[in-house]
């Protein structure tokens, strides 16, 4: 006779899957377009900036899906992956994607304004639960100022952050990337007598000394007016303001950021601070062994964004605000 099967342990039942909602919310009147990803019983919602440029939510240009911000939206959402997920909310800049208003008009007041609205939003949304900003490239200085500047923020991730003045960051960009071009482009430049190097600092002094929001700059229309704020802006004493949890990322090759400022964030934040120079990833968040920079991002794109820099993030907040956080 057959002895009986065992009984099955019973199958846990599987987390529920987070939920992408497209979202409105307004900001001094203008009306933002975002994607709210909800998730049961979350540790922390996150609001979620993206980095300079005419870019959308996930942060993707006209021919370029860079996906940094919702690369990181996913990771910090996946039950499966992570004991303590999160909430997050990402949007569209100002008349980019479903946004109103109009991006060449727009102003680093302004962005920081759509930030906090966006923060605004989350809270109500999300009542009682800790609210953390997340940050890439520029979204980084509006990240920190929230950070420093609003008390219902409880911790900031700061994804390839400057601890330097616009104007100091240009400069760092014209000295990597510049001698990177690809020889045939230098080749032209020796032929006309063109000096790249000479050409982009007076781009910056027209744009330093002009006077309206938007103007014309080798051919194409530029918005001055946020180019202004951008030059003159330092972070460093915004910085230096934040007594919350801090989590900087920079890639090893990031050629738009300069590296060692992680190290410049973490001397002048005054709260737990964890730092991390990744690897040989470049400015998107992707390997780049060779160091090429700008001019190799549409092969990056092709890969996701490194797997080792979102556990990063996730085992961060898992720490400070999951279930053994405090433990």
């Amino acid at each position: 006779m057959t002895a009986p099967a065992p009984a099955s342990p019973a199958t846990p039942s599987p987390a529920a899957a987070p939920r992408e909602n497209e979202v409105r919310f307004d900001s001094d009147g203008i009306t933002l377009a975002g994607t709210f990803t909800d998730v049961a019983a979350p540790v922390a919602a996150v609001l979620i900036v993206t980095g300079s440029g005419k870019i959308n939510r996930d942060s993707d240009v006209r021919g370029l899906k860079i996906q940094v911000t919702r690369a990181v939206a996913q990771a910090l959402a996946q039950p499966e992956t992570s004991t303590a997920p999160a909430a997050s909310l990402r949007y569209d800049k100002r008349g980019i994607g479903a946004s109103g208003g109009d991006y060449r008009r727009a102003g680093m007041a302004d962005n920081l304004a759509d930030a906090r609205a966006g923060l605004d939003w989350l809270a109500g949304r999300l009542p009682g639960v800790p609210l953390l900003v997340a940050g890439h490239s520029e979204g980084t200085l509006y990240a920190a100022q929230l950070a420093a500047s609003d008390p219902r923020v409880a911790g900031a991730v700061l994804l390839a952050a400057p601890a330097r003045s616009g104007e100091r960051i240009i400069d760092y960009q014209i000295e990597t990337v510049v001698p990177r071009l690809p020889p045939v482009v230098k080749a032209i430049t020796r032929l006309i007598r063109y000096d790249i190097v000479r050409g982009q600092r007076k781009r910056v002094e027209r744009l330093k000394a002009s006077t309206g929001d938007v103007i014309r700059v080798a051919g194409v229309r530029a918005n001055a007016r946020w180019w202004r704020d951008f030059l003159s802006y330092d972070p460093s004493a915004d910085l230096a303001r934040i007594t919350v949890p801090v989590l900087a990322i920079t890639g090893g090759h990031d050629l738009q950021v300069p590296p060692e400022d992680v190290d410049a964030i973490g001397r002048l934040v005054r709260g737990p601070f964890e730092g991390h120079v990744a690897g040989d990833l470049s400015h998107l968040l992707r390997p780049d062994p060779k160091s090429v920079g700008p001019r190799g991002y549409r092969r990056e794109v092709r890969q996701p964004v490194s797997p080792e820099a979102l556990d990063l993030v996730t085992a961060w907040v898992s720490r400070h605000w999951g279930p053994r956080a405090g433990g």
